[in-house]
């Protein structure tokens, strides 16, 4: 199983850019660029709540599974 990241499409409906959801989520811009790649070991809660606080979402609409390994 793998974890698929889907911040980019809740960023386009939230029509947001990466910049300013890295200033409003007080996060660097490089650790958001790496968490929207899917280059990321993991994400704190206090990020997924500030980020799904923001892009008024569910953790469900960033974070997803799916059965390819």
């Amino acid at each position: 199983m793998a974890i698929i990241i889907n911040l980019d499409v809740q960023m386009a409906k939230s029509k947001i850019s990466l910049t300013e959801l890295a200033q409003k989520v007080d996060i660097s811009l490089t650790n958001l660029s790496l968490l929207k790649t899917g280059k990321v070991k993991g994400i704190r809660f206090d990020t997924l709540e500030a980020l799904c606080r923001i892009l008024k979402c569910k953790p469900g609409d960033i974070l997803d599974i799916t059965d390819a390994e």
